[in-house]
Formats: structure tokens, C-alpha cells, sequence
């Protein structure tokens, strides 16, 4: 027991819990099976776009630009796919493409003029969201192609309430669940994990261990940009609209549902298991104050409340580790747990 309350996971579980005994105290449809699928596929284009997040603060940097590149992919992949026909493995693989040169971009400017990442990336940004809007004029499409509208629909299980109504785990829900089983591979089991974390743990000490660091912050960046194209695909999947401001302001909330989940602005810090309770600590939030009518400008407060006292928390927690452990070996600890 006194391991797992050293441990930022447990205490968001703990709120998680009494948040939705609360929610499901004032409205019992919060607690149902169809209500949890409903709540991660809602959320899973947030979810996809959280995964990339968590690699780039863990490598020290922030990307504030991932909103605006998964629109760009997205409207390039809706236009392509209206213009010249295709199938859901084209449209991925358009919108991935896009969205990870923007990311490599992002990158290159990163390492190579050592501007604040959050600088170089508030610019970024807003270029993407001007070329955008200067080439499309604005323009809203929604004349997506049966095929993507049908995919959408797709369920890999399905059940049904007790009016007959269909619900299940959603195939949007299920790339959701393949991106995290990717980054927790990729954080835990590899050596380019190791490297994410000791460079943002201590950048000078990861070069003298032979890190690449180089290609760790591209690649950090481009998978960024990767995961913001393929949330893009899946934004347009859950709407089934592409606008080019549909997007805009998202980048606040993925990065606090990061920051909740126990990843460190100063980098070297954060797993998939914290950024996932994040979203779903969120996720929650927002859909029970829903239930309940509580007008949504609550929700904007009780989300400065939360991450306050969670950020407040892994603070203290850090200083107390940091008094007789190296910056260093807390990155590589933390890539190992």
C-alpha cells in the first residue's frame, strides 16, 4: 500500500472513483456500459492527440502546433479522398503523412535553432491555420464519401439496451487502444524510450551517454505530428464534417489531460498509464457535469482546480525524490517503471 501511494496514478484513481460515485449518485445512466463506450469513443480523438503530448514533454520540449497540424491533414486527406476516391487505408495514410512532415518541421526548428519549443511551435501553428485559411477560404466540407461514413459505424463488439438500441466497442475506439499499446512499447521496451527520457531529464548528461539526441527530438516531433494526422482521421470520423478552425483551442485541454497524468513541463517524466487517467479523469468530469446540467463554465473551472492541486502534488512529491537522486536517474527510473 505504501508503494502504490508513492506512486501519481493511485490518487487519480482515487478521484476518478469518488468523482463518478458522485455523478452516478445524482444521475444512474452515468455508471452504464453504453454510457463507458460512448465516453471512449468520444474521446478518443483527444486520447490519440494525448499519446503524442506525453512524448513530447517527456523529451523536455511542449507542442502547442498539434491541433492545427491534425487539421491540415485532415482537410488535405477529405479533399483528396472527395477528389480521387480512395478507402479508409488511403485516408490514414494521407493524413499521416502530412501531419508527420509538419512534425519533422517542428522538429528540425527545434533542435537545430534551440528556440523554446513553445515559441517555435505558437509560430508553427499559426502558419499552418493561415495557409489553411488563406487556401481553403474557410471553406466547411461535408460531403464525405459513403465508404467513410460507414467506417465510422463499424463495431468490433456490439451489445444491446434494454430498448433494443445498439452499442459497443467502437473501431475509432480500437486505433485509440493500438496507439497506446504502440507508446507503451516504445516508452518501456526500447532503447529510444530510455533516450525520451534521459533527454529531458538532463539534456547535457543524455549527449555523454552516447543519446542520439538528434533524432530523439525529431522523431518526438514527428510522432507528434503523426498522432495529430491520424486524430485528424478520426475527428472527421466522429463528426463527419472538416472544418478548418473545428480544431482550434483543443492543444490546452490534451496538455492538461498530460500534465494531470503526472508528466513534468520540465520534461523526463510522465507514463501512458497517468496520461490515460488524465483523459479519463477529464472525460469524466465534463460528461457528468453534463448529466447533471451543470453549465459548462464549471467544467473550465473545476479543470484549473484539478490540475492545481495535481500539479501541486507531483511537485512535492518530486522534491522529496529529488533530495537524494539525480535528475538522471529519475528519467531513467521512471522509463523503466
Amino acid at each position: 500500500m505504501k508503494k502504490l501511494l508513492k506512486h501519481h496514478e493511485t490518487y487519480l484513481v482515487i478521484i476518478i472513483v469518488i468523482l463518478s460515485a458522485v455523478i452516478t449518485s445524482r444521475n444512474a445512466n452515468f455508471f452504464t456500459a453504453e454510457n463507458m463506450f460512448d465516453l471512449l469513443k468520444s474521446n478518443s480523438f483527444y486520447g490519440i492527440m494525448a499519446i503524442g503530448v506525453l512524448f513530447v514533454l517527456i523529451s523536455g520540449g511542449i507542442d502547442i502546433s498539434f491541433p492545427a497540424t491534425a487539421t491540415v491533414a485532415e482537410y488535405i486527406m477529405a479533399v483528396v479522398i472527395i477528389n480521387m476516391g480512395g478507402n479508409i487505408v488511403v485516408a490514414v495514410l494521407i493524413a499521416v503523412v502530412v501531419g508527420s512532415i509538419l512534425g519533422f518541421v517542428n522538429g528540425l526548428l527545434v533542435y537545430n535553432f534551440r528556440i523554446p519549443s513553445i515559441i517555435t511551435t505558437i509560430a508553427t501553428m499559426n502558419i499552418y491555420y493561415g495557409l489553411l485559411t488563406f487556401i481553403t477560404g474557410g471553406k466547411w466540407i461535408y460531403s464525405l464519401p459513403d465508404w467513410f461514413r460507414s467506417f465510422a459505424q463499424i463495431r468490433l463488439l456490439t451489445f444491446y439496451n434494454a430498448d433494443g438500441a445498439a452499442y459497443g466497442l467502437s473501431i475509432v475506439t480500437f486505433i485509440w487502444l493500438l496507439v497506446v499499446l504502440a507508446a507503451v512499447f516504445i516508452l518501456r521496451f526500447t532503447l529510444l524510450g530510455r533516450g525520451i527520457y534521459a533527454a529531458g531529464g538532463d539534456r547535457k548528461a543524455a549527449v555523454r551517454a552516447g543519446i542520439n539526441v538528434f533524432f530523439t527530438e525529431t522523431f518526438v516531433y514527428t510522432f507528434m505530428g503523426f498522432l495529430a494526422g491520424l486524430a485528424g482521421v478520426v475527428q472527421a470520423l466522429l463528426v463527419q464534417t472538416v472544418a478548418p478552425n473545428s480544431i482550434v483551442g483543443k492543444e490546452l485541454d490534451v496538455i492538461a489531460m498530460v500534465v494531470l497524468g503526472g508528466a513534468s513541463l520540465a520534461g523526463g517524466k510522465g507514463s501512458v498509464t497517468g496520461t490515460l487517467l488524465g483523459v479519463a479523469l477529464l472525460a469524466i468530469l465534463q460528461n457528468g457535469l453534463t448529466l447533471m446540467a451543470v453549465p459548462p463554465v464549471w467544467y473550465e473551472f473545476f479543470v484549473g482546480v484539478v490540475i492545481l492541486v495535481s500539479i501541486g502534488f507531483s511537485s512535492l512529491q518530486a522534491k522529496k525524490k529529488s533530495g537524494n537522486t539525480s535528475v538522471i536517474e529519475l528519467s531513467l527510473e521512471e522509463a523503466a517503471e
